[in-house]
């Protein structure tokens, strides 16, 4: 096959190819119910091997060949992505790849603080940090393992003074759960320069008793914050941005809200992701992804791995969000569609 221009890496519906998202690991050190959730992954649950989990290598040379099939932004992710031994190392081979011009990565901040500094030095230019509440009761019942707030509060601190900025925080939301605590989030991080992301409880994977019910809608998130907080929307800083934007009417600062399940974002979404067993995976709610990790063992080129990842996005229809919209406003059951998807901690966010 011949090799394919940027203008031609797209999918079906024409997205192209510009965001990958990989999974470092599949552990992690919160078990949050949406996510992890303890009754689950206890300490009985077997994670992946170190054998089938892609070495720091494999992972650099599948980012340099996303990177010449279009992809500009890397993202980090997990399971919990600061739980890999030696992780700024990976970042430092990460950030030295053509064309690469945004590489960031998501965490729940637990051991930030001791790394912040580090990954800066190795090339880390943003972070993402999850807290899902300041309410010490309500963040405990969401981390499943009874941790406060402060080492991520401390996480976030460091973060800053090394310089990883715009520094974003996101707050899954859930009625009845911590949506009683999301004007207290705004407040606290308010006129810092932080952006707080209030993200759709989403059916990701299989193992967090989504329903619809327990959807706070974006609309209600922002009018509940408007009430406070006056808020006027602002465009998208780009093709592709999954959060809606809202800044403070005072003009300091502003907040997103991710909102997959009431207002999808499908048709512009460029984003792969690459599970920690080095599977490509082409949407959040997909039900797997097709190997790269066995071809690139056996001998595989980079042209050839090129090619299987060609081949994959050419042919990639998903809408799911679309679809799951299409049954919530038909108010069909809980609103998601019957089917096997992929667990959230295999391909991060």
């Amino acid at each position: 096959m011949a090799t394919a221009s940027l203008a031609t890496v797209k999918d079906t519906f024409g997205r192209p190819l510009r965001d990958l998202r990989i999974s470092v690991t599949d552990r992690c050190n919160f078990r949050c119910p949406y996510c992890m959730p303890a009754e689950v992954f206890g300490a009985r649950y077997k994670f992946l091997p170190r054998s089938e989990i892609l070495s720091f290598e494999e992972i650099a040379r599948l980012a340099r060949v996303f990177a010449r099939l279009g992809v500009v932004k890397l993202r980090l992710t997990g399971g919990e992505p600061t739980i890999r031994a030696d992780l700024p190392r990976l970042v430092g081979m990460l950030a030295g790849i053509d064309g690469i011009e945004d590489l960031t990565l998501t965490t729940n901040g637990f051991l930030l603080a001791k790394m912040a500094q580090a990954l800066k030095d190795a090339g880390l230019r943003r972070i993402t940090v999850s807290l899902d509440s300041l309410d010490e009761d309500v963040f405990k019942q969401l981390n499943g393992r009874n941790f406060g707030t402060r080492p991520v509060l401390d996480g976030i601190a460091a973060a800053e003074a090394a310089g990883l900025s715009p520094i974003k925080i996101n707050c899954v939301v859930q009625r009845g759960v911590n949506d009683h605590t999301i004007v207290d989030l705004v407040r606290r991080f308010k006129g810092t320069g932080h952006v707080v992301r209030f993200i759709e409880f989403m059916d990701v994977g299989t193992l967090n008793r989504w329903d619809m019910k327990l959807v706070v809608t974006a609309d209600e998130i922002v009018a509940r914050i408007d009430a406070t907080f006056p808020l006027r929307q602002v465009p998208p800083n780009c093709r592709g941005e999954t959060a809606l934007r809202y800044r403070f009417a005072e003009g300091d600062g502003e907040i997103g809200v991710i909102a997959s399940v009431t207002k999808p974002f499908c048709g512009d979404c460029t984003r792969a992701r690459l599970s920690t067993d080095g599977k490509l995976v082409t949407c959040l709610f997909a039900a797997g992804g097709k190997d790269l990790r066995g071809p690139m063992r056996a001998g595989a080129s980079d042209g050839d791995l090129r090619d299987i990842i060609l081949g994959v996005w050419s042919r990639r229809r998903d809408r799911y969000s679309e679809e799951r919209g299409g049954l919530v406003a038909a108010g069909s059951g809980t609103g998601a569609p019957d089917r096997r998807r992929i667990e959230m901690y295999q391909i991060g966010g």
